[in-house]
Parts: C-alpha cells; structure tokens; sequence
C-alpha cells in the first residue's frame, strides 16, 4: 500500500526530473532581484516603530500612494538590495489580515546568525509571540498579522541545502 507522502514524493521526484536543471545548466534568470514585497498597514506609525524599532530594518522612504489619494507607500530596507514596503488605505476598512489560500502564506528574510538570536531577544522583549523551528527559523505575525520568519540560514539555502 502507498502511503500518502509516497505519492508526494513521488510527485515532487516528477517535476524535479522534469524541470529542475543542474546548476550549470541553468539560463540566467530574465529578473534582477526582488524589487519589493508590499504588505498593507492600518498604522503607519505603528508599522514603522514594529519593523524599524523592532526589527531593524531602516525605513528608507514614506511617499504618496500613487493609486489611493491620502494613501501612503513606505519603505523598510531589508538588506541586499531588497525593500519590504507597506500601503496604509484611510478611510477604507480593508479588515484584518488573512492567511488564505492562494495568498501570501509568509515572508522569510534572511538574517546574520548572530543577529538572528539578538532579534529572537528583540521580539520577546517587545511581547511580540513568537516560534523558534531547528534553531534557525523564528516565526511571528506583524502588528497587523501577516506572517513573517526571520530566518539565519545563508541566502539560497535552507536548512542546509542549496536552493539557488
């Protein structure tokens, strides 16, 4: 009899064998980097002093929503390049934040070992409720209950294999 997790691997050796290339086989990706990953804030102020404060991701700009007049777009630099930014919509109720599927399940950002466990303080100091998974991933909602994890593993790696 198969079991349930048999047929899932089998299915992910499928599409491995299928798609995944060696490394050195591999075309250049067509994209440069991940522009920015945009969440929405029900306070501005709120969602600075938990990312910046908190976090220690510098807020790098707060600017007019080009799309909601009295919206606005702001900014937190989360290293190499990469921004995590927010949208706030006064004056309409976008209700609370919903893990659903087909939508964002999480963000990981990859952080320094070092400062992965001054973080991990960071958020128990803060009240901030929090998961510590194989001592590399801590997971945490934001003020307004999107999923995030702090991760210490190395970009393109997880959990020690190579991914990229």
């Amino acid at each position: 009899m198969t079991s349930t997790s048999d047929v899932h691997e089998a299915e992910r050796a499928r599409i491995r064998s299928a798609h995944l290339r060696p490394a050195g086989e591999r075309p250049a990706s067509t994209a440069r980097g991940l522009h920015h990953t945009a969440l929405v804030s029900a306070d501005v102020e709120r969602t600075v002093r938990f990312y910046q404060d908190v976090l220690g991701f510098p807020l790098t700009e707060l600017i007019e929503n080009r799309d909601y007049p009295g919206s606005s777009h702001f900014f937190f630099d989360i290293g190499n390049g990469n921004l995590l930014a927010f949208f706030d919509f006064p004056g309409l109720d976008v209700g609370p934040y919903a893990e659903v599927l087909g939508g964002l399940h999480h963000i990981a950002i990859s952080v320094e070992p070092e400062r992965w466990e001054e973080l991990v303080g960071r958020l128990t100091d803060a009240g901030v409720e929090h998961a510590v998974h194989s001592d590399v991933s801590v997971y945490f909602r934001d003020p307004d209950g999107a999923r995030i994890e702090l991760i210490s593993d190395p970009l393109g790696e997880m959990y020690g294999q190579h991914v990229l």
